[in-house]
């Protein structure tokens, strides 16, 4: 008897799947991240490009990995807020895929916002990548955006990382 209660116990415990249904996973409440004030007009303005792969190939171009993306959203200054007025996600083609936000958030000195782009959407592709569209004060650094891709199964794991580049 005490090996049939333990056998339902490990049966439930390890049973269970949770699923999830959501594509698109976003850490942030971006709603929440709104700068509802004007801002200065003596922000400098940039774009940074970051290289994202939904996945990669392995052995030859027909068998392909998928991997759980995050992009992070780094402010590397210690006293100046920094600015993104806009996220575009893109597939292998160059074809838009998914604006994160309309309105220019705010991202706190030293803070990191992510993205996550989850294992089972592989609509980027194996070129995928973002554009941000930011604003900074004169003096403080650009935005640092670092994306982490990461595939785990049985008892092999796979990640690596890519950084942003400004393109203007």
């Amino acid at each position: 008897m005490r090996y049939v209660l333990l056998f339902i116990v490990v049966l439930v415990t390890f049973g269970c799947e949770t699923k999830t249904e959501d594509v698109y996973v976003a850490s942030n409440n971006w709603k929440a991240m709104q700068w509802n004030k004007p801002l200065s007009d003596s922000l400098v303005s940039g774009s940074s490009y970051l290289s994202v792969y939904s996945q990669i190939y392995s052995v030859t171009e027909h068998k392909r990995h998928d991997l759980t993306a995050t992009i992070s959203i780094r402010n590397i200054n210690k006293k100046d807020t920094i600015f993104i007025k806009e996220a575009d996600f893109y597939n292998t083609k160059g074809d838009l895929i998914k604006t994160y936000f309309t309105e220019t958030i705010y991202v706190n000195p030293m803070q990191t916002i992510e993205i996550v782009i989850n294992e089972r959407d592989v609509e980027g592709g194996t070129g995928a990548n973002f554009v941000f569209d930011w604003l900074a004060s004169k003096d403080a650094k650009p935005p640092y955006f670092e994306a982490v891709m990461i595939s785990t199964s049985g008892q092999q794991g796979l990640s690596f990382t890519t950084k942003g580049v400004e393109i203007n």
